[in-house]
């Protein structure tokens, strides 16, 4: 389906500057672009400027967005993308100038998208995740007023289309614009819109409701009037400020409630309706009691949203009455805030329409925002750019993604999910055999953090079962806690003495890295209120306890019981950085002005427990308390060993790292590319192979900010392909 491009004709080809001129003409936009834009258009020397549109869409397009008091920027952004030719002469020096238009030509493009993956579907299903996609893509949600003026505009001229071009046109508008106007709170373009496409989607049923309406259409007006004027007279006589109003029922939206209640359209209460706005909640009962006193309530259509406001927050009182002539009326009341905190989008009125359930907050929040920029200053002052820029900076931050499957339908994950969370959101069994992941044709890991617009294919195997490792949260490879629980629940159903079996390998995997390995449990199980090391260890199998954390654990007991008893009078504690750069700062208790430096024999990491020793000449070398070198001259001059413990974190220290491997191709490769990617620095390489020549040894020092970071890194070189094992030297 392509609604966007039309075959060049020739009224359009002769027509299409002197439109263009008008159009810049119009006083909504600031002279320097009108300048600007006047000089792109007359740079082709005659050159035709062709629109995407037939004649007729770019006008009423503005006119539609002028309605909505669009401002400069953004009319001129609609008027960019309708003709392409234009945007190639402004080239970068538009985007240099006018940095702020930008956004608004990228949003459009964006659009494409959607409306390419609409046509891809048929319109079968997805609509919701189409609409959550399109605004996820969109950053600068002003675009989408741009869209839905450009989408009625064409909406309004399909008569001129051939019959399957129509109608892919109104069904792309009925299932994404209309929908979003209604969200967005834009209401004059979403009835609009959602006549328009019913008209072309049910032609027969349109001319139907829309012959019994005008048969009776002055009889209703004139209906309404002597209401509104007999409701003043009673809103007087009480003394209540009222401002009274009908409400005009649309085609579509009488069908809706037809379909709904499944009556006909006689027996519909709200087809003539009329609207009250007063000061105070106290005014709202009062004008109630107006209503029912001058006629006759219909008690089983009366609602008190105020004493019980909708689950969305939607206040108002609705009544329907016996009104003049026998006629049911609808009556709805409610206070000026109420409605203005229902346009703003504070009732969510649009989720009782569609009939969906409540969404998330942040949505929900996003949704409001749109609703309030569109909507005019109160004083009529143009909103202030720094401000405007800086909501839009905080606003339009993004708490879910929305990934496309091979067939474009559109799948929603939290923020920072992986394609093995989408393979678990698509059915658990594909989570569980998944060994593999394509993003837009292209391989990548499991641990891929996902973008909105991505298309996720996944390589699954025959038969499979999950891995414990993607439990382990600092790997990266589950940011759903949903999709955590399903490999928690897969485990669970093993027998206890294969879980712990699992989960001592994973644990002695990690201790071994961190150098623990061996070490008195004790510590964890305390902190994890657990009775023995095999509870411990289901846990880990499980994922219920993560190996990093007992780690932690274990090198904060070691620490804590290294520190130094209480003296009486203490000196104050002062920070020491190595010198020449070094990557450490540390509190040498009770010693002033000496230099202090790592130890090159053990490395040690912060967090780790360290003891300082005083050398000749050198100051201060920090060791690893356990550190064989450490203890060799602790015994012999014990009078030369310090207090000391980590300061303040954020610099680098270095690591000996080795790494046992079958020797392949590209082998090399992966590593330092996933060592650059955890943010980790190489500083020396050493490669050597085995006896047995089919396996390969690296040894590596590594600049690392902690032993956090480290061991998130171990876990990762430790699942490449090939590799048998990756460990602290």
């Amino acid at each position: 389906m392509n609604t966007r491009r039309h075959e060049s004709r020739p009224a359009a080809a002769a027509t299409a500057e002197p439109v263009l001129a008008a159009l810049l003409a119009n006083p909504a936009i600031t002279q320097p672009l009108q300048r600007l834009l006047r000089a792109a258009a007359g740079a082709g020397a005659g050159a035709e400027l062709d629109a995407r549109d037939p004649p007729g869409v770019v006008e009423r397009m503005l006119a539609a967005l002028q309605r909505l008091d669009a401002d400069s920027d953004t009319l001129v952004a609609a008027i960019v993308h309708s003709y392409p030719v234009l945007q190639q002469r402004l080239g970068s020096t538009f985007e240099r100038e006018y940095p702020a238009i930008a956004p608004l030509l990228d949003g459009q493009r964006a659009a494409e998208q959607v409306w390419t993956l609409h046509a891809e579907q048929g319109g079968r299903s997805g609509n919701e995740g189409l609409r959550r996609l399109l605004l996820a893509i969109v950053r600068d949600l002003r675009v989408v007023p741009i869209l839905l003026a450009r989408q009625l505009a064409r909406m309004q001229g399909a008569d001129a289309l051939a019959a399957d071009r129509r109608t892919a046109l109104a069904t792309l508008t009925r299932d994404i614009h209309a929908p979003l106007a209604n969200r967005l709170g834009i209401w004059q373009l979403k009835w609009e819109l959602e006549d328009l496409a019913f008209r072309y989607l049910q032609p027969d049923t349109y001319k139907q409701i829309a012959r019994l309406l005008d048969e009776k259409r002055v009889d209703r007006e004139r209906y309404i009037e002597d209401v509104k004027q007999t409701l003043r007279e009673a809103m007087a006589a009480q003394g209540i400020k009222a401002d009274i109003a009908g409400r005009p029922k649309h085609i579509y939206s009488i069908w809706k409630k037809m379909q709904r209640k499944d009556v006909p359209i006689g027996e519909l209460y709200d087809l003539r309706a009329v609207r009250v706005l007063v000061d105070s909640v106290g005014d709202c009962y009062a004008a109630l009691g107006a209503v029912h006193a001058s006629w006759t309530p219909v008690p089983s259509e009366f609602d008190d949203y105020i004493a019980r406001p909708k689950r969305n927050d939607y206040r108002s009182l609705h009544t329907a009455v016996i009104g003049p002539e026998g006629k049911t009326l609808e009556v709805q009341i409610r206070t000026v805030d109420m409605h203005r905190q229902a346009e703003l989008g504070v009732a969510a009125h649009w989720k009782y329409k569609e009939g969906a359930g409540a969404g998330d907050a942040a949505f929900d929040r996003k949704i409001a925002w749109m609703r309030k920029l569109l909507e005019p200053a109160a004083d009529g002052a143009e909103p202030d750019e720094a401000a405007l820029a800086r909501e839009l900076d905080t606003e339009l931050v993004e708490d879910r993604v929305y990934v496309l499957t091979p067939k474009g339908e559109v799948i929603d994950l939290p923020a920072g999910a992986t394609p093995l969370d989408f393979a678990y959101r698509v059915h658990t069994e594909v989570g569980h055999r998944c060994r593999g992941a394509k993003v837009d044709g292209r391989i990548v890991p499991l641990d891929h953090r996902l973008a909105s617009g991505d298309r996720v294919e996944i390589m699954t195997a025959k038969t499979g079962e999950p891995r414990r490792d993607w439990l382990v949260e600092s790997n990266g490879f589950l940011a759903s806690s949903r999709s955590r629980e399903k490999v928690r629940n897969w485990f669970h159903k093993l027998d206890r003495a294969r879980n712990e079996a699992a989960g001592k390998d994973l644990l002695d995997k990690e201790l071994r890295r961190l150098g623990l390995l061996g070490a008195d449990l004790a510590p964890a199980r305390e902190r994890f209120s657990l009775a023995s090391d095999a509870d411990l260890h289901v846990l880990v199998a499980l994922g219920d306890v993560g190996p990093h954390q007992v780690g932690r654990v274990l090198l904060e007991h070691e620490r804590a019981a290294s520190a130094p008893p209480p003296v009486e009078r203490p000196a104050p504690a002062l920070p020491r950085r190595t010198p020449r750069g070094k990557a450490a700062d540390f509190t040498v208790q009770g010693v002033d002005n000496l230099l202090v430096q790592l130890a090159r024999c053990c490395q040690p990491l912060p967090g780790e427990p360290i003891a300082g020793y005083l050398t000749r000449g050198r100051g201060v070398t920090v060791h690893r308390d356990t550190c064989a070198s450490y203890r060799r001259l602790a015994a012999a001059q014990p009078q030369r060993t310090l207090p000391v413990e980590w300061g303040r974190a954020g610099s680098a220290y270095e690591v000996d790292v080795e790494v046992l491997a079958v020797d392949r191709k590209w082998l090399l490769k992966e590593v330092t590319n996933l060592i650059a990617q955890a943010n980790a620095h190489v500083t020396r390489i050493h490669s050597e192979h085995q006896r047995s020549g089919a396996q390969v040894r690296f040894l590596m020092r590594l600049k690392v900010d902690d032993y956090g970071q480290l061991s998130t890194l171990l876990g990762k070189l430790a699942a490449l392909p090939g590799v048998e094992q990756a460990r602290r030297a």
